[in-house]
């Protein structure tokens, strides 16, 4: 291995592990947490453009609406 490559390094409650020398569960955990941590960075940028899009139709729902005369 070159000596100038590092490891990857886990940061988790304040301690440092080298991730190669982790158990495979461990392993399979931190691959778990990163697709939830991927899943929910999807989630939130759907959740972005749909408050997008919505603002969108109210808009063009009052543009439509305007032109109409409400109820009294």
């Amino acid at each position: 291995m070159d000596s100038n490559q590092k490891n990857p390094v886990l940061t988790f409650n304040g301690k440092k592990y080298d991730i190669n020398s982790l158990p495979e569960k461990a392993k399979e955990l931190l691959k778990a947490a990163q697709v939830s941590d991927t899943q929910i960075k999807m989630q939130e940028d759907n959740l972005k453009l749909l408050t997008v899009a919505r603002q969108t139709i109210a808009n063009q729902l009052k543009d439509e609406l305007d032109q109409i005369s409400p109820l009294e």
